[in-house]
């Protein structure tokens, strides 16, 4: 019974994700899940790893992960934080160096979990208006400001900065942090952690829910200069000291270790991205220039609602998102070939 709620659960208005469909033979466009498995060597690790083993505790450090994300991405394992989904390290990140007198920044159409995040730690915010266009403008960053997060590419419209333009924006605000949530830069995005090494505001965030199709393992990591990787480490342990198990920690590193099978995948669902596109636009679709593996689409015709609606009667489940701005929208995840086909010729009966 809600009397007996603390105050603060009172005012959250938590993240809603992705439906879980339980209808068979569904195309499941809906969550920006990756629609290829992952690497056989991370079922080989697991399976090796499921074992006796498992009555021991993780390792705290995740050392060989953290090493193995380090070689990766050329930086030092102390520069490196890694947590139970992107999610969770966000979350840490808004607790630990979000939180500010002044308000932090984010766009007013972005990841709908950063204002949960607001409200369940107490940050004050201040969203700032994408563009006609739906771009992120750094300029409009110009301002006061606490803090600032960004998602890059951004999230649901997938369009992305360039590194010089978030270069920019790091440079323009030495005295505040500036964290990128690069939960989709594999698909075609510029990595800003080249920029790590000459700025100390500067958080990067990635997932290996996306590109390395382990949304099932929930793995994510933050790379920073050490004060802010020590950060995320004192609030971390001051919750959970084990936050990624066994089975986490030893299929993260098979997935980094076969770059054969990331680069492969990757490329086909850039691929698909743009044929996707392009039979959208045939259909006379508005597509906003994605660089994510999902595409943010209207029809100047149809609404949004009843378009998700009349696909979810034929099992082909897309996102929709209430909004002033964004209501004609969906997005659509990018599937398999085979899964696209069968929307395009849902919504070609639907829209012609």
């Amino acid at each position: 019974m809600s009397r007996y709620w603390s105050a603060v659960v009172h005012s959250l208005r938590p993240y809603v994700p992705g439906e879980q469909p339980a209808m068979a033979s569904v195309v499941k466009l809906n969550a920006n899940e990756n629609p290829y498995g992952p690497s056989p060597r991370v079922a080989a690790a697991i399976s090796a790893e499921a074992g006796e083993a498992l009555r021991l505790y993780p390792d705290p450090g995740a050392v060989h992960l953290r090493d193995a994300l380090a070689k990766r991405h050329g930086v030092d394992r102390e520069q490196i934080f890694v947590g139970n989904g992107s999610d969770e390290v966000l979350a840490h990140s808004f607790q630990a160096l979000l939180r500010h007198d002044a308000p932090l920044l984010f766009p007013d159409i972005t990841y709908s979990f950063y204002p949960s995040y607001c409200r369940l730690y107490g940050v004050d915010y201040r969203e700032v208006s994408l563009d006609g266009a739906m771009r992120v403008r750094v300029a409009d960053y110009r301002q006061s400001c606490g803090a600032i997060i960004l998602p890059n590419p951004n999230a649901p419209t997938g369009i992305a900065l360039r590194r010089a333009e978030v270069e920019a924006l790091v440079a323009e605000h030495q005295d505040q942090v500036v964290v990128i949530d690069e939960a989709y830069v594999d698909f075609g995005g510029e990595s800003a952690v080249p920029l790590v090494r000459s700025y100390p505001n500067l958080l990067v965030i990635q997932t290996f829910s996306k590109s390395h199709s382990l949304a099932g393992l929930r793995v994510g990591f933050a790379i920073g200069q050490r004060a802010l990787i020590e950060a995320l480490e004192r609030v971390n342990d001051s919750f959970n000291s084990f936050p990624l198990d066994r089975l986490a920690l030893v299929g993260a590193v098979a997935a980094l270790e076969d770059q054969t099978w990331f680069e492969h995948n990757r490329h086909r669902i850039i691929a698909s991205r743009q044929r996707l596109a392009a039979a959208l636009l045939e259909l006379g679709f508005e597509v906003l220039p994605s660089v994510a593996n999902f595409l943010f689409v209207r029809h100047p015709g149809r609404s949004g609602a009843k378009l998700a609606a009349d696909l979810r009667s034929r099992a082909i489940i897309v996102r929709h998102f209430a909004g002033d701005r964004i209501g004609n929208f969906l997005r659509i995840s990018i599937g398999t070939d085979a899964d696209n086909d069968r929307l395009i010729e849902a919504l070609r009966l639907l829209v012609q």
